[in-house]
């Protein structure tokens, strides 16, 4: 029968299509949240800063009060708000050099993203009314000064003079965003505003945590009411910057893989689309015979069209269900065993994130069929152009 070959091939095309749209979807989504938890785990989802601090290489501060801290926490759609510090610094062991940014943090910073990616010793106890000099340092940068963890360094501190520090390097972490890796060590704030020769109120920025994400510029209008442009216990104007302005580069990069997903997607529903269709004449054609033989029974253009467009929807639904398992399982395998693998110094993961959202799905499924349903319509009205009298002497 011709008609076997064309409903498995119109199947399959439903199926690969939808499969690879499941898959890219489920990429992508992956791709972006990784990514953006990874530069929100090292600075917030909203900073507070000294407005000079944005037009200024100086280490412009601005005071942290409790009442700041408590002001910044009751805004609505805060979820955690922590203090922290930065120093430019020099890392030194007998062989090698490196300059490296020093980010002081008090005891109220969470460390549950750093703990992540720690991938060697331990989460150094973080102060600001004493410092014991610990250091978390990432992977790259103890890799370049040949360390590990429980090492001693020291560290050069060049202002008006010249200040040497000894470090313990307590942990050592691995997030592969090479823009911080290459450069950023925590430790204590105390430590780092004493360096800065900074009071105990005084602070580089405040990093501010939302509840909700998709409900950040509710809250960044907040922040703009309240903080923006009003001035901090010393007089210092403070102002600040969401995640996405602080890094540009990053989300603008992120959201160019949007393009390629729609591409992708539009490509598939093309394959899908004209498999389909493909199937559908074939089927028409081989079953020529038959439609004439309804029609001299007395059936209408539209009673057959309909029963072949039926017939259409229980293919594309049997390929549908192919593509879901198919779909669902690569992304299921791969977020079990992470068998696909990257290289993290370009894609900033060590393998393929993928993240399974079942709405989506859905959704595309949905539209899927409705777009397969929708091109089948026009090539149905062959059967208006099939005449009996003609088609029963067909062979």
């Amino acid at each position: 029968m011709v008609s076997r070959p064309a409903i498995r091939i119109a199947t399959i095309g439903v199926a690969i299509g939808l499969a690879v749209m499941i898959v890219t979807v489920s990429v992508v989504l992956g791709f972006k949240h990784t990514i953006r938890d990874k530069v929100v785990g090292f600075g917030g989802h909203i900073q507070v800063h000294n407005v000079l601090l944005f037009n200024d290489a100086d280490p412009y501060t601005i005071c942290v009060t409790d009442s700041l801290m408590d002001a910044i926490s009751q805004i609505q759609g805060v979820n955690h708000v922590e203090r922290y510090s930065i120093t430019q610094g020099l890392l030194k062991t007998d062989d090698d050099f490196l300059g490296v940014a020093f980010k002081g943090v008090g005891p109220e910073f969470n460390t549950t993203f750093l703990k992540e990616h720690l991938v060697e010793g331990e989460m150094p106890q973080f102060s600001d009314s004493t410092s014991h000099y610990q250091l978390l340092m990432s992977k790259m940068i103890a890799d370049k000064l040949q360390l590990k963890a429980g090492d001693k360094v020291f560290a050069y501190f060049i202002a008006d003079d010249v200040k040497t520090r000894k470090f313990t390097i307590s942990g050592i972490y691995q997030t592969n965003m090479t823009r911080f890796d290459e450069s950023l060590c925590f430790t204590d704030l105390y430590a780092v505003n004493r360096l800065n020769g900074w009071d105990k109120e005084s602070c580089t920025g405040i990093g501010a945590t939302v509840e909700n994400l998709d409900l950040l510029p509710q809250t960044e209008e907040a922040f703009i009411n309240n903080i923006n442009h009003s001035h901090d216990g010393k007089g210092n104007m403070m102002t600040s910057r969401t995640i996405y302005e602080t890094y540009p580069q990053v989300f603008m990069w992120l959201e160019l893989l949007d393009i390629n997903v729609w591409i992708i997607l539009a490509l598939m529903v093309c394959v899908a689309g004209f498999t389909m269709i493909s199937g559908l004449l074939i089927i028409i054609l081989e079953r020529t015979q038959m439609i004439g033989i309804m029609k001299a029974l007395g059936a209408r253009n539209k009673t057959v069209r309909h029963t072949f467009l039926w017939f259409s929807v229980f293919i594309i639904g049997q390929g549908m269900l192919w593509g879901n398992i198919i779909g669902i399982g690569i992304v299921l395998i791969q977020q079990y065993t992470g068998i696909i693998s990257l290289d993290p110094q370009t894609y900033y993961v060590s393998e393929a994130p993928m993240e399974l959202n079942i709405p989506l799905i859905l959704l595309l499924d949905a539209v899927t069929l409705f777009i397969c349903i929708f091109v089948l319509i026009a090539p149905s009205y062959l059967i208006s152009h099939i005449h009996p009298a003609k088609s029963m002497r067909y062979e």
